[in-house]
């Protein structure tokens, strides 16, 4: 007989495999550092782990675990503010996560990161992973309505910063 907890292992580390790299990307985007991105994508994963037994659908936990990424960043962003830092700052990015956006990207990367959090949040759910309205909404905690609303209003802030450079 099969311990559950190996089934567990076998689930979350099949999951860690295929989207690991992809939500430590997602998180650089919207905390603006790799080892920030990194701990929150990691602190999700244990998440995870830890509320496996009580999770009914065991096939589709990656909304869960988008989820849990987006609310650690902005946690992350939440106690930066409250530090009085700022929630971006490219001069601190290691070469590493600087090689990550590519050079043709730094304009626009910088323009989102001007962009109010749920602004922000929005645009890489939609763009970088390439969820639908719904998906965004279940990650954000936010109806689809509100989604169409931010993301239109992101968009015409980028466009605003970006000229006509876009």
């Amino acid at each position: 007989m099969r311990n559950p907890s190996d089934d567990a292992g076998e689930v979350l580390g099949s999951l860690f495999r295929r989207h690991h790299l992809h939500l430590v990307r997602t998180a650089l985007l919207i905390v603006g550092d790799r080892a920030t991105a990194e701990d929150v994508v990691q602190e999700a994963f244990a998440r995870v782990h830890r509320r496996l037994p009580e999770l009914s659908d065991r096939d589709d936990l990656l909304p869960y675990l988008r989820t849990a990424v987006v609310n650690g960043c902005r946690s992350v962003l939440r106690r930066r503010r409250l530090r009085l830092r700022p929630a971006h700052d490219p001069s601190v990015w290691s070469a590493e996560a600087a090689a990550i956006v590519a050079e043709e990207h730094r304009e626009v990367h910088a323009a989102l990161s001007g962009l109010p959090a749920r602004q922000r949040e929005a645009l890489v759910l939609r763009y970088y992973l390439d969820l639908t309205e719904a998906e965004i909404a279940e990650a954000m905690g936010i109806s689809a309505g509100t989604v169409k609303s931010t993301t239109s209003r992101a968009l015409a802030a980028l466009a605003r910063t970006l000229g006509g450079k876009a």
